[in-house]
């Protein structure tokens, strides 16, 4: 029997997270943003002047990435570059009035996606899928030995018996 990568769970997450996207882009359309961009509004919103370097850390992108969302939205007028005082090769990032009163607006799209997305699940559940996708992330972002590694013949996804995680 071939290996089913539709009963996975990593094919699961793949497909909710492209839904998740998908309805977070109508949202964030409708506030004159595009995908991507808000992450860029909310971290100045909690830390101002932070430089290019700094936010592509931060949002945990490549730099060429940071560069063009930021020039979209000072072109939009979301935000403002401003030279360093100490280094005028490097420039700080700030918030616009426009920028700052923008945060409610993403705000309020990412409390609607949440109530979207969670309709029907009661609270004990979402916390649980919150702590098991926090574990998922650490998981997959942790340094493992590569998939080229694994022994070729693994049990397929459904008949890998799952432990429970501990309680923490």
């Amino acid at each position: 029997m071939a290996f089913n990568h539709r009963k996975t769970i990593t094919f699961r997450l793949a497909q909710t997270a492209r839904a998740a996207r998908g309805r977070s882009g109508g949202h964030l359309i409708r506030i004159g943003l595009h995908p991507g961009q808000e992450s860029v509004l909310k971290a100045l919103a909690e830390q101002d002047g932070l430089t290019m370097s700094q936010l592509a850390q931060t949002l945990a992108v490549q730099p060429p990435t940071v560069t063009k969302k930021v020039s979209r939205l000072a072109a939009q007028g979301y935000v403002e570059r401003r030279a360093s005082k100490g280094d005028g090769r490097q420039a700080h990032v700030f918030l616009t009035e426009q920028g700052r009163d923008t945060i409610a607006d993403v705000d309020r799209g990412w409390k609607r996606l949440e109530k979207e997305a969670l309709a029907g699940i009661d609270e004990k559940d979402v916390k649980r899928l919150r702590k098991l996708l926090r574990q998922i992330e650490r998981n997959l972002t942790a340094s493992h030995e590569s998939a080229d590694d694994q022994p070729e013949d693994e049990p397929e996804a459904e008949d890998v018996e799952i432990a429970a995680a501990p309680a923490a």
